[in-house]
C-alpha cells in the first residue's frame, strides 16, 4: 500500500497546471474578426450553422483586439494595410496566435510577380503559427486549422514559454541593430 492510498475523497481529480490551463485556452479560442478579401467570406461561413466552429471551442467572435486571442488574417494585405494588421496584432494580449488563411495571405497569391502593392506573405509582418492554403480555402481546411491549433496550444509549457521569451529577449538586446 502507497502513503497516498485513502487520503482523497472519492471524485478528486489530481493533475498538473500545465494540463489544466492549456486544456481552458484549447476549448475557449476567441478569433478576431478581420477579413481582408474573399477569404473572409469563408470564414465567415465557419460560424453558421453548417460547419458551426462553436463545437470546437472557437466560436465567440470578438471585434476588439484586446479580447481575442487568435487573429485570422483572411485575405490579400496590401503594404498600406500591414501596419495596421501590426498594430491589431500588438494590441492582442498574450498569449496570442496568427493564422494565415488563403494564398493570398500566405505568399501574395496571383499577385506575387506583378503586384507592388501586395505583402509577399503576412509573415513578414507578424509571426505565423498556422497556415491554410486555398483560394479560398473551404470552412472545413480552416477548421482543420482550428484543430492543429488546439494541438499546438495543448503541448505549451508555461515554464518553457517563460524561458524561450526570455530567451529571445536577451538575444534581441544583445544583438546589432540596422534599422
Amino acid at each position: 500500500m502507497s502513503w497516498i492510498e485513502n487520503r482523497f475523497e472519492e471524485g478528486l481529480i489530481i493533475t498538473s497546471l500545465d494540463w489544466a490551463i492549456n486544456w481552458g485556452r484549447r476549448y475557449s479560442i476567441w478569433p478576431m474578426t478581420f477579413g481582408l478579401a474573399c477569404c473572409a467570406i469563408e470564414m465567415m461561413a465557419i460560424g453558421a450553422s453548417r460547419f458551426d466552429v462553436d463545437r470546437f471551442g472557437a466560436g465567440a467572435f470578438r471585434a476588439s483586439p484586446r479580447q481575442a486571442d487568435l487573429m485570422i488574417v483572411a485575405g490579400t494585405v496590401t503594404y498600406k494595410m500591414a501596419s495596421r494588421v501590426k498594430r491589431l496584432y500588438n494590441q492582442m494580449p498574450e498569449p496570442k496566435y496568427v493564422m494565415a488563411m488563403g494564398a493570398c495571405t500566405i505568399g501574395g497569391g496571383p499577385y506575387f510577380k506583378n503586384g507592388y502593392h501586395v505583402v509577399k506573405g503576412v509573415d513578414l509582418v507578424v509571426p505565423v503559427d498556422i497556415y491554410v492554403p486555398g483560394c479560398p480555402p473551404r470552412p472545413e481546411t480552416l477548421i482543420e486549422g482550428i484543430l492543429r491549433l488546439q494541438d499546438m496550444i495543448k503541448n505549451q509549457s508555461l515554464a518553457r514559454d517563460r524561458w524561450q521569451g526570455a530567451k529571445e529577449k536577451v538575444l534581441a538586446a544583445s544583438a546589432p541593430s540596422y534599422a
